[in-house]
C-alpha cells in the first residue's frame, strides 16, 4: 500500500511542479539557507507527503534545494528521496550524478585518505570509457576490479565493496549485505549511488563534495526522465535528438568566437572541464616529464570552485603541489607570475598556471604585453638546463569574446588552454555546460583533455549541447549590449555615490575588447575601528541588495549568475562564489551582473533611494 501511495504522490508532484524546477540553473540566495541545504527542502517535502499534498502552490513555496544544479536541485532531491523511500534508505544515502564514473572516483578518493582497500565488482559489460588502468596510473587510486555473474555472488571483504549494476528497477533495489556502495548506471542519463549501512555514512559528504567540485548532479531534465521511469510513466520525448548536428554547430560557434581551429571539449559544467584539464595535464606530465614535481599555480582568492578543486587534486597525488599566485588588490599578476615561474624553474618542476582574466570579483586585467613576455620567457633550472615551459590555463568566463587563443592573439606565443563556464554567457544561464579550446602551441594537449572528460563521463549532455547550439551564435551581441548597460549603470553610481569604490574595466580596456557586464562595488563605510568599518560595510551591502530585490523582484535577484538573458543579479562573493576560499582571502563586497535586457532606469532610481538613506 505504501508503495502505491508513494507512486501516486510522486506522479502528482511531476504533474504540478513549478516550471523552474526544470529550467533554473542558479538559485535565489534570499530563499536559500546554506546551513540547511537540501535537508530543509526535504523536511518540508516530507511534510507535504505526509499530508498527501502535491499542490502546485505548496511545491512552489518549498525552499531552495542546494544552490546550483552542480550540487543538486529540487528534481534530483525528489528523485533521491523517492528511491530512498522505495528502498528503505535515508534520502542522504542516495546521490544522483550526471556522470557514471565520478561516483566511483568519489569512493576511491575517500578510501585513499582513509587508507581503506576498495573492491570494484560489476556484472555484464562496463561502458567503454571506464578506463580503470588510467584511474590507477594518473589519479593515484588503488583498487581491485572483478567481473561477477550477479550480486548474489558477492562475499565478505575487508574494505569497501563497490558494485556497479545496470538496468535496475529503482523501486525494487535489494542491497546485498556485502555491498557498501551500489552504483546504478542509467545510460546517458547518469547514475545513482546508494550508500549501504551506517558504517559507510562517513562517505556521504565526501561523495557530495566530489559532485560539487568535479561534475554535476543528474540534470533536471534527466532527473525528470528517471522519475517518470520510477513512477511507471511514459518518458517524455528524448532531449537533443539531433546531438551530432548540434555538437557540430557548437564546435563551429566556439571556433569562430575564439578564432581557433582547435578541438573543442564540451563538459557538463565549467568545473567538469577544468577537472579534465587538470587530469589531462597531469597525465601528459607523467609521460613527458616522468619523476618531476607538478606545480599547480592558482590565485588564492579566485572562484572558490577553481581554488578548491586544484587543491583537492594536489592532495591526492604526492608529486603535485599548489603554489599561490597573488593577482589583485595590492598584487600585480605579472610580477607574481614571474616570481613563481622563476621558483618553479629553479626546482625543475612542471608549471601549470590557472588564472581568470578579468579577475573575479575585482574585474582586473593585467598588462597583457608584459604577461605574454613573462609567460614566454626562457628560464633555466638550478643546474643550468632549460626549464619546462608553463601551460597557461585561462578562465575567461567574464570575457569569452576576447580571442586570446587566435593565431594573432595576445598569448599566441604561450601554451594556452582557454575555458568558459557555459552557465554564464554561452547559454545565457539556461544550462551549465562549459567548453575548452587551445591555441596552436597547446593543440597537442587536447587529446589528453578529451581522454579525461570521457573517462570521467563528464561530457555535456545532449540537451545541454542543444541549448548551446541555440544560444552561442548570439553570445557576442549579448555581451556587447550587456556591457553597454553595465557601463551606464557604473557611470551613474560613480556620479551618485563618488565615495564608493567600483571595480570595473577602464574605457581603454573596453576598446581592446574587454567588455564584461559585471562589476564589484566597495561601498563607503565608517566606524572607529577596522572591525566596526567592516561590519558597517557588510550591513550596507546587504541593505542595497535587499532594496534592489524587494523593489524590482521581477528583474533584480540575489543570485550568483552572470551572463543571464534578463535582469540584474547581485551577490556577495565571500558568501557565494568564494565559499571554500580562505577567510583572509575573501571579498565582502557586492558583485553586480547586468544583462542586455533590464529596466535600467528603475535600477538607477532604487540606487538613488539607497543613497538618500545612508
Amino acid at each position: 500500500m505504501q508503495a502505491q501511495e508513494l507512486n501516486a504522490f510522486l506522479k502528482n508532484v511531476l504533474k504540478n511542479m513549478p516550471e523552474d524546477w526544470l529550467k533554473l540553473t542558479t538559485h535565489r540566495l534570499d530563499v536559500y539557507n546554506e546551513s540547511l541545504a537540501k535537508t530543509e527542502f526535504l523536511d518540508r517535502f516530507e511534510k507535504l507527503y505526509s499530508e498527501n499534498n502535491a499542490d502546485g502552490t505548496a511545491l512552489a513555496e518549498l525552499p531552495t534545494a542546494f544552490d546550483y544544479i552542480r550540487l543538486g536541485h529540487p528534481l534530483s532531491s525528489v528523485l533521491e528521496w523517492g528511491i530512498a523511500k522505495f528502498s528503505g534508505l535515508k534520502p542522504e544515502n542516495v546521490i544522483a550524478f550526471s556522470s557514471r564514473m565520478t561516483p566511483i572516483l568519489a569512493v576511491l578518493r575517500k578510501n585513499l585518505f582513509d587508507k581503506r582497500r576498495t573492491r570494484i565488482l560489476y556484472a555484464g559489460h562496463l561502458p567503454e570509457s571506464f578506463d580503470f588502468e588510467t584511474v590507477k596510473k594518473v589519479y593515484g587510486y588503488d583498487f581491485e576490479l572483478e567481473q561477477i555473474e550477479n550480486s548474489h555472488d558477492i562475499s565478505e571483504f575487508e574494505g569497501s565493496t563497490v558494485f556497479i549494476s545496470k538496468e535496475d528497477d529503482l523501486r525494487e533495489l535489494q542491497l546485498n549485505q556485502h555491498i557498501d556502495f551500489q552504483i546504478c548506471l542509467k545510460g546517458d542519463l547518469g547514475s545513482i549511488i546508494l550508500v549501504n549501512g551506517p558504517e559507510n555514512e562517513g562517505h556521504i559528504s565526501e561523495i557530495q563534495h566530489v559532485r560539487r567540485r568535479e561534475t554535476i548532479a543528474m540534470t533536471p531534465a534527466d532527473s525528470y526522465t528517471v522519475l517518470q521511469e520510477l513512477t511507471s510513466q511514459q518518458a517524455s520525448a528524448k532531449h537533443g535528438a539531433d546531438y551530432e548536428a548540434n555538437r557540430k554547430k557548437v564546435e563551429n560557434s566556439v571556433q569562430e568566437i575564439t578564432a581557433t581551429n582547435s578541438k573543442v571539449i564540451l563538459g557538463s559544467c565549467g568545473l567538469s572541464v577544468q577537472y579534465a584539464i587538470m587530469m589531462g595535464l597531469i597525465d601528459d606530465a607523467q609521460e613527458k616529464h616522468p619523476g618531476k614535481t607538478i606545480k599547480i599555480i592558482v590565485p588564492p582568492n579566485c572562484y572558490g570552485g577553481t581554488n578548491d578543486q586544484a587543491r583537492r587534486v594536489a592532495a591526492c597525488l604526492d608529486n603535485v603541489e599548489i603554489m599561490d599566485l597573488p593577482v589583485d588588490r595590492d598584487n600585480d599578476m605579472v610580477e607574481s607570475t614571474n616570481q613563481v615561474l622563476e621558483q618553479v624553474a629553479r626546482e625543475d618542476a612542471v608549471p601549470y598556471i590557472i588564472a581568470e582574466i578579468p579577475t573575479n570579483p575585482r574585474v582586473e586585467v593585467p598588462d597583457l604585453d608584459k604577461l605574454r613576455a613573462t609567460l614566454s620567457k626562457k628560464r633555466k633550472t638550478a643546474s643550468g638546463e632549460a626549464a619546462v615551459e608553463p601551460v597557461f590555463i585561462l578562465d575567461q568566463t567574464f570575457c569569452p569574446n576576447v580571442q586570446f587563443c587566435g593565431e594573432d592573439g595576445i598569448l599566441s606565443e604561450v601554451k594556452t588552454l582557454s575555458y568558459v563556464s557555459g552557465s554564464k554567457f554561452p547559454s545565457g544561464g539556461k544550462c551549465t555546460a562549459g567548453y575548452c579550446v587551445a591555441n596552436k602551441r597547446a593543440e597537442g594537449l587536447m587529446d589528453k583533455l578529451e581522454k579525461h572528460i570521457r573517462l570521467c563521463d563528464n561530457e555535456a549532455t545532449a540537451l545541454q549541447v542543444s541549448i548551446l547550439a541555440e544560444q552561442l551564435p548570439s553570445m557576442n551581441q549579448r555581451i556587447k549590449e550587456a556591457y553597454k548597460n553595465t557601463r551606464e549603470f557604473v557611470n551613474f553610481i560613480e556620479k551618485k555615490l563618488p565615495e564608493a569604490k567600483i571595480n570595473f574595466v577602464s574605457e581603454e580596456l573596453a576598446k581592446q575588447g574587454f567588455t564584461p557586464s559585471v562589476f564589484s562595488l566597495d561601498l563607503p563605510t565608517k566606524g572607529n575601528s577596522e572591525e566596526e568599518r567592516e561590519k558597517y560595510k557588510r550591513a550596507l551591502n546587504q541593505k542595497l541588495i535587499d532594496m534592489m530585490i524587494s523593489r524590482i523582484p521581477n528583474e533584480s535577484k540575489y543570485c550568483v549568475s552572470y551572463g543571464q538573458l534578463k535582469g540584474c543579479y547581485w551577490t556577495i562573493p565571500a558568501t557565494s562564489t568564494q565559499g571554500t576560499t580562505k577567510e583572509t582571502d575573501k571579498d565582502y563586497i557586492a558583485r553586480v551582473s547586468v544583462s542586455p535586457d533590464l529596466d535600467l532606469e528603475k535600477h538607477k532610481q532604487v540606487f538613488s533611494d539607497f543613497v538618500k538613506e545612508i
